[in-house]
């Protein structure tokens, strides 16, 4: 892969921050700065997942309320889904 340079200033404490835990690591500053933003970039999906988790949690009465206890076919005895049915089937066969 292609390498750009990047130049980047911050303050002395920072500086020698990055060089001391680079080192701790075992690794250059350069790869540890990519490290530290490959990770950063990783938290995008982690914070959609989390934010979502919580907005399931918040509106869980909601949706129970609107499609009942059993989602997705699923049936409480199991867990499973019942072979051939599906959550549109199943609606249908109620109506």
């Amino acid at each position: 892969m292609a390498k750009t340079q990047l130049n980047v200033r911050v303050d002395e404490g920072t500086a020698r921050a990055a060089r001391e835990r680079a080192t701790a690591r075992g690794m250059s500053v350069n790869r540890y700065i990519e490290e530290l933003v490959r990770q950063d970039a990783g938290e995008i999906g982690h914070t959609f997942v989390e934010a979502a988790s919580d907005f399931m949690k918040q509106y869980e009465a909601v949706f129970v309320d609107e499609f009942g206890a059993e989602r997705e076919g699923a049936t409480r005895e199991t867990g499973t889904r019942e072979a051939g049915t599906s959550e549109a089937g199943t609606r249908e066969g109620r109506r």
